[in-house]
């Protein structure tokens, strides 16, 4: 039988655990697309700017 240290040790580790799987996934799902979308963008605006310039 746990007593009451380990039982709220092994509950900060689940937590920790829950919350470090979630931001995992919301890092893969919509911030690192995000940036990368963003950084494309920003690109093809500049070398549509660069191509007008030399026009």
């Amino acid at each position: 039988m746990m007593d009451f240290s380990q039982f709220s040790g092994y509950l900060v580790f689940l937590t920790v655990l829950t919350m470090g799987f979630w931001l995992m996934i919301f890092l893969l799902t919509f911030v690192i697309p995000y940036w990368i979308i963003g950084y494309l963008r920003e690109e093809w605006k500049y070398r549509k700017e660069e191509k007008v310039k030399l026009d």
